[in-house]
């Protein structure tokens, strides 16, 4: 018999009685154990998948190839009383004890472990487009009385359920981890403000209303979007964590760049013109200077252009 439980908010301490179980979790994640006698667990790298027939395996491991939800995973074989612990970067650890048939969708990235009670999969979500991982989600389905799984959460996690009030739940696609019951459906929000850099940073949300029930494990740190959908929100759509408010002198430094940079353009095309015109002096000497200097002043624009 294999239990999970969560030991100081980072640890996942698993505790076996009797032996003859397995489990999974992310390969390299174990970092120290303890039983009476011998050591009597063993960790298998997963070449292909958790499941058992060879031919589903390999499928599975297409599968999550090809959506980006593939996970590195090790078995854990073992052989009689032992207690062994496990982590990830000093994330925290949520365990969630799955009921006969039912389903938590998870990113692959926040698997930390699970029994062999639960079935591992892909699922494509067709809303998930302009979230972090796309367009599909890792699930974990129960099969069997001891079905349970460890989330990775960075920082503690908030979970929030309408499945007794029936309420309505909206969160950051960036910011959730998983969720058990039904899909979220997807809610944008553009305006023209978002095409001149006055967007909220909230433009597109995951909704389960009242006829979706679902209990979701929400981090307060949130992914790097997928997609951009203002001006204002930098690479990947991606939030500042600061706010940046410039000082008088970077404001002066700014706009002194920007006139030295003018400057140049005008000097570039000022020389450009200046080395094309004849000169009237005696032959193609003054005249080569002055190219000399058209070409000279071009380089000098081009330079201020890039901040050179």
């Amino acid at each position: 018999m294999i239990k999970f439980e969560t030991i100081n908010e980072l640890t996942l301490k698993v505790t076996c009685q009797g032996g003859g179980d397995q489990f999974f979790t992310k390969a390299g994640a174990f970092i120290c154990g303890e039983n009476y006698g011998q050591k009597n667990y063993q960790f298998e790298k997963v070449l292909l998948g958790p499941q058992g027939n060879p031919m589903a395996a390999a499928i599975g491991q297409l599968t999550r190839r090809f959506t980006g939800e593939n996970l590195p995973l090790m078995k854990v074989i073992t052989r009689g009383d032992s207690i062994t612990y496990y982590c990830n970067e000093a994330q925290h650890v949520v365990v969630y004890n799955l009921k006969q048939g039912e389903t938590i969708s998870v990113e692959s990235e926040n698997i930390l472990a699970f029994t062999q009670d639960c079935k591992y999969g892909v699922r494509f979500l067709a809303q998930g487009v302009i979230s972090q991982k796309g367009l599909a989600t890792s699930t974990l389905t129960g099969q069997g009385p001891n079905a349970q799984v460890a989330v990775l959460v960075d920082g503690n996690p908030i979970v929030l359920s309408n499945v007794q009030n029936g309420s309505t739940l909206e969160v950051d696609p960036d910011a959730v981890v998983c969720w058990v019951g039904q899909d979220p459906g997807f809610k944008m929000d553009l305006s023209w403000k978002n095409l001149i850099g006055q967007a909220s940073g909230e433009s597109y949300m995951f909704e389960w209303g009242g006829n979706k029930r679902a209990t979701v494990i929400i981090q307060p740190m949130e992914r790097e979007s997928g997609v951009n959908i203002g001006m204002d929100g930098g690479s990947k759509g991606a939030r500042p964590t600061t706010q940046n408010n410039p000082t008088i002198g970077s404001t002066v430094n700014s706009v002194q760049g920007t006139l030295g940079q003018l400057g140049g353009m005008v000097g570039g095309v000022t020389g450009g013109m200046g080395g094309g015109m004849p000169m009237g002096g005696p032959g193609g000497t003054t005249m080569g200077n002055t190219g000399m200097g058209g070409l000279g002043g071009a380089l000098g624009g081009l330079g201020g252009m890039l901040g050179l």
